[in-house]
């Protein structure tokens, strides 16, 4: 099943519930650690809304652990000020929205295989 996340309503209207359908684009404004980012504008999901984003597929090392610093990195050069797609939502963790994230229509997991 495919979530859909509007803006307005001219999205709602551009959102077809099936694979590859057409979802709203939303920007990174920070990027926190390798595996989680805040966007613009708020998401909204089963009644609740957030800017914070975990993307499914990957678990980086928290920043305090070895390779936390680099992942940070990595997800920065690769998204921070860039649009990505949130599709598949999962569930609400801790403030974040779990989701597929998609950036230029590659899965963000694919970017990386050292984490998943």
């Amino acid at each position: 099943m495919v979530f859909a996340f509007y803006r307005t309503q001219a999205d709602r209207s551009r959102v077809q519930n099936h694979k590859g359908a057409t979802m709203p684009t939303f920007t990174v404004t920070s990027i926190i650690d390798g595996d989680t980012f805040e966007v613009s504008p708020p998401w909204k999901w089963n009644g609740e809304t957030g800017t914070r984003v975990r993307p499914a597929g990957y678990d980086a090392p928290e920043l305090h652990a070895y390779g936390g610093q680099a992942a940070k990195n990595k997800l920065s050069k690769l998204i921070n000020g860039q649009k990505v797609e949130l599709r598949t939502a999962h569930k609400v963790d801790r403030g974040r929205l779990v989701c597929e994230v998609y950036y230029r229509n590659t899965n963000l997991a694919g970017y990386f295989p050292e984490w998943q």
